[in-house]
């Protein structure tokens, strides 16, 4: 039931033209998720009631280790997506092998495009293409001291 949520690159093109094409307005976001916290349910909630379609994008395990280091992510690719295309407030759900979901927004040039309080928004990869194409970029709210890494950091036998 869920499944159908998780989309490659060709597919979600697809799906997001037939929802613009629908009148729905589309809001995007990014990121890696990889032990879901209340930071990221909180995100994610502001994020969708910005629009009628919530695309979140997932950082590859790839990408991930490469901006993040050889410990991360905690959860493989698979799991992450999974766990994403669960919630009843995300959409449509896609990864990305770059270190920035640059090409995705240009292929899917959302009417929104979200990142948490801790970006600035000159610092918001592809606000260029959606402020460019009339679109609005947002920052959302951020809860201090809610992070993956602090989870890991907790967890981690001393």
């Amino acid at each position: 039931m869920i499944k159908h949520k998780i989309q490659h690159i060709k597919g979600a093109c697809r799906t997001i033209q037939a929802w613009k094409e629908n009148g729905d307005r589309i809001v995007f976001t990014n990121g890696c998720f990889d032990l879901i916290h209340k930071g990221h349910i909180h995100y994610l909630c502001e994020a969708a009631e910005l629009g009628d379609r919530l695309v979140v994008a997932l950082n590859a395990d790839a990408s991930i280790k490469r901006l993040k280091g050889n410990d991360r992510p905690v959860k493989d690719q698979d799991s992450r997506l999974l766990t994403m295309a669960s919630f009843q407030f995300v959409d449509l759900v896609v990864s990305f092998e770059e270190d920035t979901p640059y090409l995705l927004i240009e292929s899917f040039l959302p009417d929104v495009l979200v990142k948490g309080g801790d970006w600035t928004i000159d610092q918001i990869v592809g606000s260029d293409l959606v402020l460019n194409n009339g679109g609005e970029v947002k920052q959302l709210s951020f809860i201090e001291g809610c992070s993956t890494t602090n989870l890991i950091n907790r967890i981690k036998p001393v």
